[in-house]
């Protein structure tokens, strides 16, 4: 066990291998997230997901409906303003 320990602290290129896989890997999500097939795996991947939730009723698998007004708050803002003045014009 020892011998183990030692040997992974003296031989560090399994770190610099998982750093440079993981950079690579996020290069490649980041790229596919915004190509056709990234979209269409996506999409399959929420249905899958929704399927799940049916079936076994884990409700952690559920978004909230809202949860673009979190992440966009100042677009969420302008569309509250838009809709109080859309609301008052047809008043």
């Amino acid at each position: 066990m020892w011998e183990l320990i030692e040997r992974m602290t003296s031989d560090r290129l399994w770190i610099y291998t998982g750093i440079v896989g993981s950079i690579f890997g996020a290069l490649a999500v980041a790229y596919l997230s915004t190509t056709r097939i990234g979209i269409w795996v996506y999409s399959k991947w929420d249905k899958l997901l929704d399927w799940v939730v049916e079936k076994t009723g884990w409700t952690w698998f559920i978004q909230d409906k809202d949860v673009w007004r979190k992440q966009f708050p100042e677009i969420s803002a302008k569309i509250n303003e838009l809709e109080e003045r859309i609301s008052k014009l047809e008043t």
